[in-house]
């Protein structure tokens, strides 16, 4: 049954299974940040408070979440959903593998099969994958050995960490800071260095980081 209290209740689940507050997933969504604060719940004379659809839908773009997603969070947990969950497994991939041609396909996922696996908490969509950061040229942010779960069909933002591939082979994590139909503007992790411009034209493809393992 849709209720008040289980709407509100599917958001903070929503909010807690990508890491975040209320109020982080607000601000995520381009909302002002009290948005889903309990006391925005119930209006001063204590009818209750509905987020709006388009609250929802800005929620749901900015998590990748999909509506089933949030309908089964909206219906709650059945009685078989109770049992320990699962680490889901993904492909793993080296930065090195990932720079050569032949492992990924032209929308950026892993092609082929004999794949290491790895498990990385539940709730990653099909098509998620791991990379293993080689060296240290991401620090500070992420270290050699560090595992970076990357979803192609997750929905990219502005200041999200993303994974960028070129034509030519080079592959990098960075911040999106900016995205046009001829280029994107890259941040790097780490600060000292200048924000990189690559033409759209160069770009292999782009997927979003959704975890790490740090």
């Amino acid at each position: 049954m849709l209720s008040h209290d289980r709407v509100w209740a599917a958001i903070d689940a929503l909010a807690e299974r990508y890491s975040l507050s209320a109020s982080g997933l607000a601000k995520r969504a381009g909302l002002d940040s009290t948005a889903f604060n309990k006391s925005k719940r119930q209006s001063v004379d204590g009818r209750p408070r509905w987020p709006s659809t388009e609250s929802l839908a800005k929620v749901m773009e900015a998590t990748g979440a999909s509506l089933e997603e949030f309908i089964n969070l909206v219906r709650g947990p059945a009685a078989s959903d109770r049992l320990p969950t699962q680490p889901a497994s993904v492909p793993l991939v080296g930065f090195a593998q990932a720079g050569a041609g032949g492992f990924f396909d032209d929308a950026g996922f892993p092609a082929g099969q004999g794949w290491d696996l790895v498990e990385i908490p539940a709730g990653a969509r099909d098509g998620a994958y791991a990379l293993q950061v080689q060296g240290d040229s991401m620090l500070p942010l992420y270290r050699h050995g560090d595992r970076l779960i990357v979803d192609p069909n997750a929905n990219i933002r502005r200041g999200d960490r993303v994974v960028v591939k070129t034509h030519g082979g080079e592959v990098m994590a960075k911040v999106l800071e900016r995205r046009t139909s001829r280029a994107i503007e890259l941040m790097s992790l780490n600060p000292e260095h200048p924000v990189r411009t690559v033409p759209t034209t160069e770009i292999a493809w782009v997927a979003r980081i959704v975890w790490a393992s740090q």
